[in-house]
Order: C-alpha cells, then sequence, then structure tokens
C-alpha cells in the first residue's frame, strides 16, 4: 500500500472536503498486490472555476513521480462541493478491464 498512501498524502495538497483514493489493480491483469490502477475521488473548493482539464493537470502534477512509475492507469472523477452535492455522493463504477488475461 506505499503507492496509495503516496497518491493519499500527495492529494492532501489540494484541501480536499472529501478523498478516496482506491487501488482497483485487482481488477486487471497484474500480479496480486499490485498498485498499478487507481481510481481517486476529489471533492474540494480549489476546483472552483477550473475546467475537467485544469483539475485532471493540477493532480496529475501532483502525481508525477507514481505517473512516470508504478501507476499505470488511473480515473479521476473531480468534484467542486456544489457539484458533490448535486451528486449526492455518486461516482460512475469504473469498467470492467478487457485486456490480457481478463479477456472473455
Amino acid at each position: 500500500m506505499l503507492v496509495q498512501k503516496a497518491i493519499e498524502t500527495k492529494l492532501q495538497d489540494l484541501s480536499p472536503s472529501y478523498l478516496l483514493v482506491e487501488n482497483e489493480s485487482h481488477m486487471h491483469s497484474v500480479p496480486e498486490n499490485s498498485e498499478t490502477h487507481f481510481k481517486v475521488t476529489l471533492v474540494t473548493e480549489q476546483f472552483d472555476g477550473l475546467r475537467l482539464l485544469q483539475r485532471h493537470r493540477k493532480i496529475n502534477q501532483l502525481l508525477a513521480d507514481e505517473l512516470a512509475g508504478p501507476v499505470h492507469a488511473l480515473a479521476l472523477h473531480t468534484y467542486t462541493q456544489d457539484e458533490w452535492v448535486n451528486k449526492h455522493g455518486a461516482v460512475p463504477d469504473s469498467p470492467n478491464c478487457l485486456g490480457g488475461s481478463k479477456q472473455p
């Protein structure tokens, strides 16, 4: 859980009111206990007035080392406080893996 902890720690720089980092590596064709595929749900006032791409760039900058190394996939769900309230805290499910040995 070293990579997940590093992601959680770095994202604290955005002062989230809600942060959930989920390791979804088990859903993919990777060795057991891998930390390569993550889903991040982040709600912060710092996203007020920012477009989706700007929000993602902010996160990508904070996680540059992880994205250059162990993280293969990063799903981002980024919200302002108002957007989060309007969504009632609902986040889309991640799709099933269709690659590697997980193919039907």
